[in-house]
């Protein structure tokens, strides 16, 4: 019996100075399964609290919990064989942007092969997914979803996949305008020098454990 209560699958960078200065800013290592000290900011614990239990991450095939009779073995071996199909996706880089009320880092330039990663994995996988309950779906109506993103919804459990999916790795929750304008300075001065192109070579499975927080299970690499 897997311990996990949900599985998703992310792209996570690599070991290094982007994936440590995500976990820092958010104040959780999905890596490592461990806190990270976040800089000494102003209502920097209140402006990542939304996004801190996920880890620094991009959400490729979005947290489900496992279809009765699915095993995480079977999901594993899925994965695998997804992955031996699939390459590695080049982007012109990524950069610090606004997405609504929140910042993330944002891809440059074309994304047609990342999307098509992103579809591969919520629809190949899509088997080993409890459909939502009827609350879950109530409370993502809440957000005034459009006819497309509410057919979605229904078909894969979220409105925000396929042709609505965006790639962001996000460092912040919500926040008003002054907010933005403020975190999204301390970020610039703070960001590591990010690769260009930047390759997106692997894939991760991670888990979300009973206290809530989403942890790393295992990579695999593009190799197809």
């Amino acid at each position: 019996m897997s311990s996990h209560i949900r599985f998703a699958i992310y792209y996570l960078p690599p070991e290094g100075a982007l994936a440590q200065f995500g976990a820092q800013w958010l104040g959780w290592d999905c890596l490592t399964g461990e806190s990270a000290l976040q800089p000494d900011l102003p209502k920097i614990a209140d402006a990542t609290e939304a996004p801190r239990k996920y880890g620094f991450h991009a959400t490729l095939k979005p947290p489900f919990r496992l279809a009765a009779g699915a095993t995480t073995d079977a999901l594993q071996s899925a994965l695998a064989q997804l992955t031996a199909s699939q390459s590695p996706v080049v982007l012109e880089g990524l950069t610090l942007d606004r997405l609504g009320n929140f910042l993330a880092l944002r891809p440059v330039g074309d994304t047609t092969a990342l999307n098509a990663l992103a579809g591969e994995c919520v629809t190949a996988l899509d088997g080993f997914r409890t459909p939502p309950e009827p609350a879950e779906l109530a409370r993502r109506r809440k957000s005034g979803l459009s006819p497309r993103q509410d057919e979605l919804l229904r078909d894969w459990g979220y409105p925000y996949v396929l042709e609505e999916f965006r790639f962001h790795m996000t460092l912040t929750g919500n926040l008003d305008d002054g907010d933005l304008t403020r975190f999204q300075g301390e970020i610039a001065r703070r960001l590591p020098a990010l690769p260009r192109p930047y390759i997106i070579d692997n894939i991760a499975l991670v888990g979300q454990r009973p206290d809530g927080m989403f942890q790393l299970i295992q990579r695999y690499a593009l190799t197809g």
